[in-house]
């Protein structure tokens, strides 16, 4: 029972990043810079699927740098009080994205009947998870940014990436 959770868990978590991933390439290059709001919305959405998939979280450290800036709403674009350092190019981000990736499947093929019993509790304790519920509430987050990006492609080239069904192969 646990191999066929995992392999649908994974399926579909993995979908959800691969469609994260494609409306991020599909965002023309020379948008990419001047576009804030899509940048920032992919920059929060990669760092909080690495994030949510640290095991403990406080162990977290992000490849790309950010500041925690309570002046965030000032910040054309800003997402969150969670600011990047710099725009970086988009090629950071999906290499970013795709470490992820490989994180969260080596995550869930690593779960088993003692591991799936462990929490995922935040600093703060106000996130306190099972493993399995900290990877679904990490892929609804994921998805729901996603949606996010494709609306704004839709709206701003008329183009959006196609449904993925399932995970491509690791």
């Amino acid at each position: 029972m646990i191999n066929l959770i995992k392999d649908s868990l994974w399926k579909q978590f993995g979908a959800s990043i691969d469609m994260l991933g494609n409306a991020i390439e599909l965002l023309p290059e020379q948008q990419w810079n001047t576009n804030r709001r899509f940048f920032y919305l992919s920059f929060h959405t990669i760092v909080f699927l690495d994030y949510y998939l640290t095991f403990p979280p406080k162990d977290f450290s992000p490849v790309l740098p950010f500041t925690i800036d309570d002046k965030w709403e000032e910040v054309e674009g800003a997402v969150d009080d969670l600011v990047p350092r710099k725009n970086y190019p988009k090629k950071e981000l999906l290499d970013y994205l795709h470490a992820c990736r490989e994180k969260c499947f080596t995550l869930i093929a690593s779960l088993n009947e003692e591991k799936v019993n462990e929490r995922w509790i935040d600093e703060s304790g106000r996130m306190n998870y099972s493993i399995v519920e900290i990877l679904l509430y990490n892929m609804r987050h994921v998805q729901h940014h996603a949606a996010q990006l494709n609306m704004m492609l839709r709206q701003e080239i008329n183009d959006a990436p196609k449904w993925v069904a399932r995970a491509k192969d690791s």
